[in-house]
């Protein structure tokens, strides 16, 4: 008999969210459904959830990664293009960089954590001496942050959080998106919270986030501070009718809508849940995989994604997984330097913890809705030898 299917993923929208936003649009007059102050409501309560100053609502986590880079470049805060990304990530963790003219390094990852494998980070920050690095906590796991920042202090390089897919986890009591000069959110469906598409750039840099709100709506100042405004149509001698088209920088159109922005007030009181439960399906992971090359560190609050496991077993893991009707991914996507948009740009890099999970890597679902049942289901599916099936 076929058991369940057990998703990779699983929305955190439901009914409840569906019927407040039904009520929220049956108001008279309709609300205003492009970006307006909800928006700006949702970016407050999500700075001040985070602890951060600022944060930027944008229509993805990609888009914030292209945001963030673009006004850095704007801002004058790059003393050089070089950008240093892990090789495990996400492929707009680099396609971002390319696409503005930015010359991107690939850094292998370690096998405790799957983030930056510190030896060669900092093998790479006295040989190019980059401007900034994105850095990558991969799958909600936690990564030595002090060892990070004092990294980048030490060379100068400005650091870039890429939290996506880690909301919710800490390091030493303190949430992972606040430790460098910007950080970035996925609102994604399937992620930790969801307003179907959406994304969040955090910093505590008031000068940065007046570019950020500038650059997402085409570079005109109507998001900004009254002070703000009024210093920059000084400077371009422009009043206040030309300023509705007024364009200060060569700004894209990243909004989302306040229609998603409804969405996420409502999820935010989800996230304290969610994370613990994602957190007791990765300890219940981690005391029954036994069939993984990863010796995962039990470095601060893990507020899961996915599980990772590493196995010269993979084809036959994932097929018996498949066979048993569970989800199953490659690990993020593996490594960036052997995908074809790199190959045929750069050539190949040799990493080798970066190959091996290209190879041999892939994630098991975490979700709030995973029961431990499910979670042993699948921890013995993994485990079982090949001459047993």
């Amino acid at each position: 008999m076929t058991r369940s299917p057990i998703t990779l993923v699983s929305d955190t929208i439901d009914r409840a969210d569906i019927d407040r936003l039904v009520a929220w649009l049956s108001r008279s007059p309709i609300p205003r459904l492009t970006k307006g102050p909800v928006t700006v409501e949702l970016e407050g309560k999500w700075a001040a959830m985070l602890g951060t100053r600022h944060s930027v609502y944008v229509n993805s986590g990609s888009s914030a990664i292209l945001l963030l880079l673009a006004a850095l470049k704007a801002g004058g805060r790059l003393r050089n293009d070089k950008i240093v990304v892990p090789a495990v990530s996400w492929l707009t963790d680099v396609s971002s960089p390319i696409q503005l003219g930015m010359e991107p390094i690939l850094c292998d990852c370690n096998l405790e954590d799957l983030s930056c494998d510190l030896g060669h980070l900092q093998r790479i920050f006295e040989e190019h001496r980059p401007a900034a690095m994105i850095f990558v906590s991969v799958l909600g796991l936690v990564p030595d942050m002090a060892a990070v920042v004092r990294l980048c202090e030490k060379y100068d390089v400005l650091l870039l959080e890429d939290v996506c897919e880690s909301m919710g986890s800490e390091f030493d009591g303190k949430l992972l998106g606040t430790f460098g000069a910007a950080s970035v959110f996925s609102m994604y469906y399937g992620h930790h919270l969801s307003t179907i598409e959406g994304g969040f750039v955090c910093t505590d840099d008031k000068e940065l986030n007046d570019l950020l709100l500038s650059l997402r709506s085409h570079g005109w100042d109507r998001d900004l501070d009254a002070e703000t405004q009024r210093a920059w149509r000084a400077e371009f001698e422009t009043d206040d009718f030309s300023a509705l088209y007024q364009f200060y920088h060569p700004g894209f159109n990243l909004r989302s809508t306040d229609l998603q922005a409804y969405i996420g007030l409502t999820q935010l009181d989800k996230l304290e849940e969610i994370r613990r439960k994602r957190n007791r399906n990765f300890e219940i992971y981690r005391e029954n995989i036994r069939s993984s090359e990863l010796h995962l560190s039990e470095r601060g609050f893990v507020s899961n994604f996915a599980f990772p496991v590493v196995s010269r077993e993979q084809r036959e893991i994932v097929r018996r997984l498949t066979a048993d009707t569970i989800e199953v991914r490659p690990l993020i996507a593996g490594n960036m330097a052997r995908k074809a948009f790199w190959l045929k740009a750069f050539g190949r890099v040799e990493l080798p913890n970066a190959d091996l999970i290209e190879d041999h890597g892939f994630y098991l679902p975490n979700h709030q809705h995973l029961t431990e049942d499910d979670i042993l289901r699948i921890c013995e599916i993994v485990n079982a030898k090949s001459l047993d099936v």
